[in-house]
């Protein structure tokens, strides 16, 4: 059992090395990164240029923790990150889905923000 974990993991963070040489956050449009765990979910949005977070979110926050992580709480997370990221004037960003595959949640989260006025 251990073994398929360690293999499925890795495999995904082989594909996240692959997808972090060609995605790359400027400040003009920085990245935008989602972390999934079977309890929580996390997104970032990250200026590479200077190495610096421009912005947050997550389950473990207290607005967002009676969120589940599935397609329907990840819809919510993408929507509140979107408004968080309008306040701050960004509209446009890079989406990295940090080597997991797009379906589910990590597309919900995307397609929560884009409804929130986001472009990719």
């Amino acid at each position: 059992m251990f073994k398929k974990l360690d293999d499925k993991n890795r495999k995904r963070l082989k594909r996240k090395v692959h997808i972090r040489k060609r995605v790359y956050g400027t400040s003009e449009r920085p990245r935008m990164t989602v972390f999934r765990s079977n309890c929580n979910l996390y997104m970032q949005v990250i200026d590479d240029t200077v190495g610096k977070t421009l912005a947050s979110i997550s389950t473990l926050e207290k607005e967002f923790s009676s969120l589940k992580p599935n397609i329907e709480g990840a819809a919510k997370l993408g929507e509140a990150m979107g408004s968080r990221l309008k306040e701050k004037n960004i509209t446009s960003v890079v989406f990295d889905r940090n080597g997991y595959l797009y379906h589910g949640v990590v597309k919900a989260l995307a397609d929560g923000a884009r409804k929130a006025g986001i472009e990719f």
